[in-house]
């Protein structure tokens, strides 16, 4: 209803009630008492109409900041008065500006972390498809010789291409991680068992690079509520991981303990490590320390940035610790079956 239209209703209703008092005592032929309601009726409306009015002056005045916050001055604030009232109307809508203030301060981080991908990523594409063009040229020109040069130079554009495959691969399961388009089937899983299952793929790369593997993963069944494929990406890109940047330590370990309320997956490596200032970073997308970026592995620098996001999905988490050439190691905590449900129905 219009505010004009309210005070308008207030004061027509406020006269018939009072025009019917003074009819009534017309009859009892009391003048004082009509003249004593006929000023009370004047008091009253003086009281309804500022009231109204002060209640408009604030309308206004919420109106306008409420226009600037909408205008991108997320700086300003509606300040608290004496009425409880309107105390709760003032405190939800600063807060409601601080939230807008925090949706456009995320936008911005957001846009120019994606600027920072999109840059990481042109460089790292053009990189191995520069390397297999130029292959693909040599062997058109009829520079490899021999057929054993020929075949050599077809082992290399087949690795070159496997290793671009999977960066768009990886590159792919990011973006659609961001929409929430990866579809996640939960069911019970043994994670020791997936783990050695997954560590069996590793072994030929282990031989080839002469890496002992020491596990400490106990027979008892470790059950977990998770999505299989997510959970078998998220182990798997931590262990390629510390295959790739710590195979000069020699060995790869996995561990698996059983906690209070979860499982943690310990996979460690003895290798060169990550600087300590380094590590709050090591899980940001692209990110990768000027060694692992000028060394010959490559990589889309998302495969820890995807296992953190498949973790948390699940409701678990990753930490990681390093003393370079000691020990570097990633935990992996996942709740235990039927903890999870547990956990949300507690904070419900």
């Amino acid at each position: 209803m219009n505010l004009n239209k309210l005070i308008v209703l207030l004061a027509v209703q406020w006269i018939i009630i009072v025009g019917i008092a003074i009819t009534v005592t017309n009859r009892n032929g009391s003048v004082v008492t009509q003249w004593i309601l006929f000023g009370v009726s004047i008091v009253v409306m003086g009281i309804i109409l500022a009231m109204v009015l002060r209640f408009r002056v604030k309308l206004v005045h919420m109106s306008a900041e409420l226009k600037r916050a909408v205008d991108g001055n997320f700086k300003t604030r509606l300040f608290a008065k004496e009425d409880a009232i309107w105390n709760e109307v003032v405190f939800s809508i600063n807060e409601i500006i601080g939230q807008l203030e925090q949706v456009k301060i995320e936008s911005v981080k957001s846009q120019s972390t994606r600027v920072s991908l999109l840059s990481s990523i042109s460089h790292d594409i053009r990189t191995p498809l520069t390397s297999i063009i130029g292959y693909v040229d040599a062997l058109k020109d009829g520079i490899a010789a021999s057929e054993q040069e020929k075949q050599e130079y077809i082992a290399i554009l087949s690795i070159k291409a496997s290793a671009l495959k999977e960066m768009i691969d990886e590159i792919f399961i990011m973006a659609k991680l961001d929409a929430d388009e990866i579809p996640r089937k939960e069911e019970t899983i043994d994670l020791g068992e997936l783990t050695r299952e997954l560590l069996i793929e590793f072994l030929p790369e282990l031989k080839k690079n002469g890496i002992a593997l020491e596990t400490q993963i106990s027979d008892v069944k470790y059950s977990v509520r998770a999505d299989r494929m997510g959970l078998m990406r998220t182990i798997g890109n931590i262990v390629k991981n510390a295959v790739q940047y710590g195979k000069d330590g020699k060995v790869l370990g996995v561990d698996l303990l059983e906690l209070d309320d979860e499982y943690k997956l310990i996979i460690w490596d003895r290798g060169p490590g990550i600087p300590e200032e380094e590590l709050v970073h090591i899980f940001e997308r692209s990110y990768r320390s000027d060694k692992a970026r000028s060394s010959v592995s490559g990589g889309s620098g998302l495969g820890l940035a995807i296992a953190r996001s498949l973790t948390e999905r699940e409701g678990g988490r990753i930490v990681v610790q390093s003393k370079p050439w000691e020990k570097t190691s990633f935990g992996v905590f996942l709740p235990r079956d039927g903890l999870k449900i547990k956990k949300r129905l507690k904070n419900r």
